[in-house]
């Protein structure tokens, strides 16, 4: 694994976590992650529905409730006003199925992407000439102050429900419900959009009685938070953990249409956060991507099996395009990267008015991958550049950003994503000013560091190989367990596959013997003793179950 720091470190185990009787090795990772004691230990591994935090302790979350049930026996027009990424579309599709089925008034409203991100006041407007009173935003509305404000001299009462980070004063809404609040007894702080609202109407169905109920719409909610890249623990866990197990016997009609059209044994099929951050996600997104995320909406809220087959044939064919066009962008800015020579460079950034603005998201994200260091890609357009920008390791975008911030016409985001817009002509100084804040950063912004701790190849059973798949979903903050296994000595090495391009290498360690492969190496120039980094998985072949060490490094 390239510009990979391992970092390893072995942790002294109290008693009461011994009393546990996991694996050594098992609760070293935990400890690592600062799963370190009983309670926190036994939450990661229950992961039960139950065991959400309540969502009456996100502020506003009462009075939120009291204003929709009046909003229902009045049956006043109720508008959920969604963003165009997945995240907005599953938040969207989750309230409006879930209001619908209480017998709400209710109706959605997600911006064209030309509109720009959030609410506007001309959409406030239109809301409003056609009887809404009650606007529920949804992965949108945080930073909306005049539009907040519009919303009251119009009377629409707002309700906002938000994940993003709060930067200064709040909107004048009716309600602002948000992880991120700091005057609430509500702990985590990493929900997604469709997170946070999925907890809101988790307590609404709760006060009726029906909170169970709600739980269908957890592989919804899954989807959203896998692909929003929120770090996947606690909460954000909980959730997708329980949607993945849904997605098998879903009851939503989309998904149910659209699922056998990307795996064959869907009904069997264990699906994992690859699978919706890669197969399925993707699908969703390229209709905000390229035309309007309201038909992403539409799979999701119909009753009709039909209909939902030919939205669901559409939606493939515009991420068929959305790849395409992703393909000539990235070969496009990986040519400009070898002209202008931005190897030396702590940022990559590149801009075109060939670029179309909807999948310059998704090409950052590959470049930051692949080069190792942040990527902004902007899309020119009326002289205006709307950019994309993502990042790994431990580098804060928004905090990067914010430096440039009076050179801005705004922006927005997370850690590692955000998105952004400036007049073409101060690009220059913005890559200038974010330059120089990357260069005199402390962090190590081309390195990603991973912590690990020591296995004994002895210890690795079919009890610890279910425990290790117990660790998924696998996602930002919960990677595959990683270990370190030392003093091996190689036996032979082998060539396998169609091309010879694989790595099998017999090994020894302390006298036992085992296998372990390593993927597009086909370097036969290996020391006698090695230390190596792995995971572990199952393999099962002819319904035998055996360890698969894969080498990391």
């Amino acid at each position: 694994m390239n510009n990979t720091r391992w970092i390893y470190k072995e942790n002294n185990i109290n008693q009461e976590l011994r009393e546990l009787n996991l694996d050594k090795d098992i609760l070293n990772i935990l400890i690592n992650r600062k799963i370190d004691s009983k309670e926190k230990i036994s939450h990661f591994f229950d992961n039960s529905m139950a065991s959400l935090q309540s969502p009456f302790l996100l502020k506003d979350v009462e009075k939120t409730i009291n204003r929709i049930l009046t909003a229902i026996e009045n049956k006043e027009k109720i508008y959920i006003y969604g963003d165009y990424d997945v995240d907005g579309i599953t938040s969207t599709s989750i309230s409006y199925l879930a209001l619908k089925e209480l017998k709400a008034n209710i109706h959605y409203y997600i911006p064209l992407r030309d509109e720009g991100y959030g609410l506007n006041n001309e959409a406030l407007s239109q809301i409003r000439n056609e009887g809404g009173t009650l606007v529920i935003s949804v992965d949108c509305g945080i930073s909306s102050i005049k539009e907040a404000n519009h919303a009251k001299e119009i009377g629409i009462d707002l309700v906002i429900t938000d994940h993003h980070e709060i930067t200064g004063e709040l909107p004048d809404a009716y309600a602002i419900i948000n992880p991120k609040l700091k005057d609430q007894e509500y702990s985590f702080p990493y929900l997604a959009g469709c997170g946070t609202v999925y907890l809101l109407l988790l307590a609404l169905y709760d006060r009726l009685g029906r909170k169970t109920e709600m739980y269908k719409y957890v592989d919804i909610a899954a989807i959203g938070t896998i692909a929003d890249i929120v770090p996947l623990v606690e909460e954000n866990r909980t959730l997708s953990k329980n949607g993945l197990e849904k997605l098998k016997n879903t009851e939503n009609i989309g998904l149910s249409t659209l699922l056998p059209l990307i795996f064959e044994d869907y009904k069997n099929h264990e699906y994992n956060s690859y699978d919706v951050g890669f197969l399925i996600a993707p699908i969703f997104n390229a209709a905000g991507r390229l035309e309007d995320a309201k038909r992403a909406v539409e799979l999701f809220v119909t009753p009709s099996k039909e209909i939902a087959h030919t939205i669901a044939l559409k939606l493939i064919e515009q991420n068929n395009e959305r790849k395409e066009l992703q393909k000539d962008i990235l070969e496009a800015v990986e040519k400009d990267i070898s002209i202008r020579d931005l190897q030396e460079k702590h940022v990559i950034v590149s801009a075109s008015s060939e670029f179309h603005h909807g999948v310059i998201g998704i090409v950052a994200s590959k470049l930051s991958n692949s080069q190792k260091k942040p990527a902004f890609i902007f899309s020119i357009h009326n002289d205006i550049a709307k950019g994309s920008a993502r990042a790994n390791a431990n580098i804060n975008l928004y905090d990067v950003i914010t430096k440039a911030s009076h050179l801005l016409l705004g922006y927005g985001g997370h850690k590692n994503a955000a998105g952004l817009s400036l007049v073409a002509s101060n690009l220059e100084e913005f890559k200038t000013i974010i330059n120089k804040e990357l260069e005199n950063s402390k962090e190590d912004l081309h390195i990603e560091p991973i912590t690990l701790g020591e296995l004994d190849v002895s210890s690795v059973d079919l009890e610890f190989l279910s425990i290790i798949e117990s660790f998924e979903p696998y996602g930002l903050e919960n990677h595959r367990p990683i270990f370190k296994i030392s003093n091996t000595t190689l036996v032979k090495y082998d060539l396998i596959g169609k091309d010879k391009n694989h790595l099998k290498l017999t090994l020894n360690s302390d006298g036992l013997i085992f296998e372990a492969l390593k993927f597009n190496d086909s370097n036969t120039n290996i020391s006698k003793n090695l230390d190596l980094i792995v995971s572990v998985s199952k393999n099962e072949f002819r319904g035998e179950v055996t360890p698969q060490f894969l080498i990391q490094d």
